[in-house]
């Protein structure tokens, strides 16, 4: 492969004598990579039941290599069970270095299509709130598919500007990940296309936007909180100058270790100019030390620790009766769900996050978990309810193996006959599973299984 002679250059000032083994590793195959989603299902239950082989990426707990010559994950069930997310290896190394806890307010700011928002997700197990942002509206809706895929319901998804983000929430968020745009040259390996976008807008085009970006989020990190910085470049001016610059104009943060890996290159605080040596804890991932593309990660903290986040619980919504068969639905639902978080815009009932109040200005995609809609006063549930449920968690579920060709029949939109698996009488809304695994809807009638499946989402011949 032709790299442009300038960033040879560069990498052999940054490499030194490991330049050959970097340009070496050129000639080696990419590598795949999926991490389990943990909110659905355990990394062990998923060993289990995986149907294809797979191997440990050593420094994620819920990280798999597997070979993408041979399989295709995303054409299985599971994959639309949402129990995994097909992510390229050191693209997982951000989500799973910050230290996110249960009732946290995070905050992904350039998320989509959601390989790190889904992981911030999973780690606050139902609790707290995840917005996720990304400034293109197009690339927010793929977002809420996957974070929807995920299971994920206590979310705020948005599309803005940093800036106008931070004008509603100053101080706001215990934990913010930043995976800034940038030239992309740790991909380079992986996507030769990105060498002619790298030519067109190179590593100083992309510095003066992370500045900015690192600023703006800065203001909306409280007291205490830690803020995960990554790029997929190697360049300095892209890396350790940002952090630089952030610590210059906001003194009150400092670098903090990263829960290192035998395979992580230390940050060069030589590299910049005064470079404050705590530049050192900061990591870069290069392709030819680990199995992974090339990334760069800083973690930051804002002062000093302070206590977990006092979670509120959201304004008060009107005070309207539900209709009768919204009521009985959630009669259905094993779950408890607390009456002021029930939220009703239109025909679109939601389920509100702890402590996000009423949000006006703001240009989002989905505000909580959209339970469904109330149509002509009958009530049906949404996909993404579908997604966030247990199996456990409805009264009336069917489940059928993967090996059953109905799942994929499901999955393209047909009706179903299931006499072998209902008794006559039963009827109504079902939650249809794989191997215990939810997918969506069906309302049966008869023994046959009428298919709610989302359109959207429907399996796609080859």
């Amino acid at each position: 492969m032709k790299l442009p002679s300038e960033f040879e250059e560069k990498m052999k000032r940054l490499l030194g004598d490991e330049f050959p083994s970097y340009i070496a590793c050129y000639e080696e195959p990419r590598y795949y990579g999926l991490r389990v989603n943990t909110k659905k299902i355990s990394v062990e239950d998923f060993r289990r039941i995986c149907p294809f082989k797979i191997r440990e990426v050593p420094w994620i707990e819920n990280g798999f290599y597997y070979n993408g010559e041979e399989v295709s994950p995303a054409r299985h069930p599971y994959y639309f069970a949402g129990l995994y997310y097909l992510q390229e290896p050191s693209a997982m190394t951000p989500a799973s270095r910050l230290p996110v806890e249960p009732g946290d307010r995070v905050l992904d700011l350039c998320a989509a299509p959601g390989g790190k928002a889904t992981e911030l997700g999973a780690k606050l197990g139902g609790r707290g709130l995840l917005a996720a942002n990304d400034i293109s509206s197009s690339r927010a809706k793929g977002l809420l598919k996957n974070i929807e895929l995920f299971g994920i319901g206590n979310v705020l998804i948005s599309s803005e500007e940093p800036g106008r983000l931070a004008e509603f929430f100053p101080s706001f968020f215990d934990k913010i990940l930043i995976d800034a745009p940038c030239s992309g040259e740790g991909m380079f390996r992986k996507d030769r296309k990105m060498v002619k976008a790298w030519e067109e807008h190179g590593p100083a085009f992309f510095s003066k936007i992370q500045k900015n970006i690192i600023l703006q989020a800065a203001s909306m990190l409280k007291e205490g909180g830690m803020m995960l910085y990554s790029t997929c470049t190697f360049d300095p001016s892209e890396n350790e100058e940002v952090i630089a610059h952030l610590l210059r104009e906001r003194p009150e943060f400092h670098v903090c270790p990263i829960d290192p890996y035998q395979g992580f290159a230390p940050g060069r605080p030589d590299l910049v100019q005064n470079g404050d040596p705590s530049l050192a804890d900061t990591v870069r991932i290069f392709p030819h030390r680990m199995h992974g593309e090339g990334h760069f990660l800083a973690l930051l903290q804002k002062g000093k620790q302070v206590s977990g986040p006092e979670i509120k619980e959201p304004l008060k919504r009107r005070n309207r009766k539900l209709p009768e068969e919204l009521e009985k639905f959630l009669e259905k639902l094993k779950i408890d769900l607390s009456p002021s978080r029930l939220d009703i815009h239109g025909e679109r009932v939601y389920y509100m996050p702890e402590g996000l109040s009423d949000i006006r200005g703001i240009r989002f995609l989905r505000t909580g978990l959209l339970l469904g809609e109330i149509k002509k006063n009958r009530f049906e549930p949404s996909q993404a309810l579908a997604m966030a449920l247990k199996a456990e968690e409805f009264d009336q579920v069917i489940s059928l193996p993967c090996s059953d060709e109905r799942v994929v029949r499901y999955l393209k939109g047909e009706t179903l006959n299931v006499e072998d698996l209902v008794s006559p009488s039963q009827k109504g809304w079902h939650l249809f599973c794989v191997d215990g695994y939810p997918l969506g809807w069906g309302k049966l009638a008869g023994g046959t299984l009428k298919n709610k499946y989302l359109p959207g989402w429907r399996w796609q011949s080859v």
